[in-house]
């Protein structure tokens, strides 16, 4: 009998509900139970796992290494796909294979790298992989000189911290005096170079921004899996042009994705993105961790999670290829089930067969007893499902 593979997902986007939803209907029919840690008690991905529980709030990285490996430990965790403190969490690889636990992610040098956007665009130009010009900026001086710059050669100007992630902070300056063109409609991602000269002025530390042009689309995102032999498995670029997203194998993409994966050892999943620059595409940013449009290779017969996990427990799935591509679509809106706030949540099928499982295979350990459901689920909106567009 082939044992069932627990997971563990901690404080990730609301989008890997999906991610989950692959894993379970994954194509070797295997059980699969999964664990999420959060600390928001509305994300759905605490609601969509089989245990789930509240994640402590206001722990050092060092510390919640040791809170991590505690989980592992106690819910006989088989792979972790970490996001929060994934850089210190990688550093101790070693520790969490001796507790049984494989780390779905990149080793802790290809992080690094990775980590500032700086420091990425120096090692992908060192490889031959086309990025655009940057500027890091930490004062008024700096900031106004680039934007100068670039405008000087035609370009606009926008700016996104060094180290972040999901374009928190991205911001595009603009020369128009604030006004109720800004107050009108939908808050865009616009501001005005006057305002935020001053806000960096009047700043109580240096701001850490990398200033570069505003890329054109289309982005396209990459979805590599990678072997710890360096060797690619998978690589399927996503489109985005406006509202449209579609799906790619075009070499233009793929070639620099592979390079850089392989080249920097980007150890199981990653994301790798691209934009135009002066109509040839550039880098834009490089992910350690599973993209939160993963789940829409599904629409192109891939269940990359699940070929990922297969990687991490040393089952190579060999290469991953779409036997098609999918039809063009837009990302609509959904409701996905939230928790009620009672939290933590247990399996209250076969709890004495869970409980043995876990036993056998980490010795001297407690099972888990199981917790039933203490009220009515209610729905919360997750932006990633795909809806087919019209053809143009």
């Amino acid at each position: 009998m082939v044992s069932r593979v627990r997971v563990w997902l901690n404080r990730t986007y609301a989008e890997n509900v999906f991610f989950m939803d692959q894993l379970r209907r994954n194509p070797c029919d295997r059980a699969v139970e999964i664990h999420a840690t959060h600390g928001d008690p509305d994300s759905p991905v605490l609601a969509a796992a089989d245990t789930a529980e509240p994640e402590p709030e206001g722990l050092s990285p060092a510390a919640y290494v040791e809170y991590a490996l505690d989980q592992c430990v106690r819910r006989g965790i088989d792979v972790f796909v970490p996001r929060l403190h994934q850089d210190a969490i990688v550093a101790h690889r070693a520790e969490f294979a001796a507790v049984g636990t494989a780390l779905l992610a990149p080793p802790a040098e290809a992080v690094a790298v990775f980590r500032d956007k700086d420091t990425a665009y120096h090692a992908a130009r060192s490889i031959g992989v086309a990025v655009p010009p940057w500027w890091r900026v930490t004062d008024e001086d700096q900031l106004v000189a680039a934007v100068e710059e670039l405008e000087a050669g035609g370009h606009r100007a926008c700016f996104k911290p060094a180290a972040g992630a999901g374009g928190v902070g991205f911001r595009v300056i603009t020369r128009a005096p604030f006004s109720m063109a800004q107050l009108n409609g939908f808050p865009g991602p616009q501001v005005p170079l006057d305002l935020v000269a001053r806000a960096v002025r009047e700043a109580e530390e240096p701001v850490d921004w990398l200033v570069m042009p505003r890329l054109a689309e289309p982005e396209v995102s990459v979805d590599c899996l990678t072997g710890t032999d360096n060797l690619i498995r998978m690589a399927v670029g996503r489109t985005k042009n406006g509202r449209r997203r579609g799906f790619t194998l075009h070499e233009r993409w793929l070639e620099p994705a592979r390079r850089l994966a392989e080249g920097f050892g980007l150890h199981h999943l990653s994301n790798i993105q691209f934009r135009m620059y002066d109509g040839e595409p550039v880098l834009l940013d490089v992910n350690t961790r599973p993209a939160g449009g993963l789940h829409q290779l599904s629409q192109c017969g891939v269940n990359a999670p699940w070929a990922a996990v297969q990687l991490a427990l040393g089952e190579d799935p060999g290469t991953v290829e779409p036997p098609f591509l999918g039809a063009d679509y837009a990302v609509v809106s959904g409701p996905r089930p939230v928790r009620p706030v009672s939290l933590p949540r247990q399996r209250t099928e076969e709890p004495q067969q869970q409980a043995a499982e876990v036993g056998q295979q980490r010795a001297g350990e407690p099972g888990q007893a199981p917790v039933p459901p203490a009220a009515p689920i209610g729905p919360v909106e997750v932006g990633s499902g795909a809806a087919p567009a019209l053809p143009l």
